[in-house]
């Protein structure tokens, strides 16, 4: 009993299993061998025996944004095809007709090239310019010529004596005088100054000028270093606006050495 249980539940489960198709069958064909022979009938451009297409046919001419349809206009290959010419006689034409286009745009003829075309000429047999070429420039000048030339040249050279330079004149004081007169340092009090002078009062009036060197002689002009009239040195060294003299001081000891 137990046997014939088991025999009729996998009868059963056979049963309820859906029927596999044969793998020799093609898409809507008998079997495999007949689809490839409609294929390849298709494909060479002959129609399948035995088979209608079903549907409205394709049309294979373009529209245009209307939706009506566009002319074609003949390509070469098929111009080639009606003329009778092949694909490579068409193409040289289309090239010449390029040619002979570029050649309306830009006025001048192309250059074809082509073995038979002639080298271009040199300029001697050596291939370099004439200003490059001994033989060439020998042939125009000599050695003699030149040294006549560049005397005649200094022939004509005016030579000037050295004299010595006029005194110098100036109207203010002088900073560099100032600072080889000078040698205490930089932020040593030298000079008293009043209750008004400050900081940043003098970083402000120092604003004003375009460099210290320029408020170091206004500040010499208008009674300095005693008198501090501008505020410009409110630590009373004598040295308007962070003025440094120890560059001049340098340049001196240099032209000493």
């Amino acid at each position: 009993m137990r046997a014939f249980l088991i025999g009729f539940s996998l009868a059963g489960l056979a049963a309820c299993q859906p029927a596999v198709p044969d793998s020799a069958a093609g898409v809507g064909f008998g079997n495999y061998d007949s689809y490839r022979q409609s294929r390849e009938t298709q494909l060479q451009g002959g129609t399948a025996p035995g088979v209608s297409i079903v549907g409205p046919a394709v049309s294979t001419t373009p529209l245009d944004a209307t939706g009506g349809a566009v002319a074609r206009t003949q390509t070469p290959a098929t111009t080639a095809t009606a003329t009778g010419d092949s694909d490579a006689a068409q193409l040289a034409r289309d090239t010449q007709a390029a040619l002979a286009a570029s050649n309306a745009n830009s006025g001048e003829a192309p250059l074809n090239a082509s073995p038979s075309n002639p080298a271009p000429e040199a300029v001697n047999s050596l291939g370099i310019s004439r200003e490059n070429d001994f033989s060439a420039v020998d042939a125009q000048r000599s050695i003699e010529n030149d040294a006549e030339r560049i005397a005649r040249n200094r022939a004509q050279y005016e030579q000037v004596a050295a004299t010595d330079l006029p005194p110098r004149t100036e109207s203010g004081p002088n900073i560099v005088a100032y600072a080889l007169k000078t040698t205490h340092p930089q932020g040593k009090m030298m000079h008293r100054r009043g209750a008004f002078a400050s900081i940043p009062r003098a970083e402000r009036n120092c604003a004003k000028y375009p460099s210290p060197d320029l408020a170091q002689s206004e500040f010499l002009s208008r009674g300095g270093p005693e008198r501090d009239r501008l505020n410009l040195d409110p630590d009373g060294d004598g040295y308007a606006c962070s003025w440094d003299p120890r560059p001049f001081r340098k340049a001196a000891a240099q032209a000493e050495d």
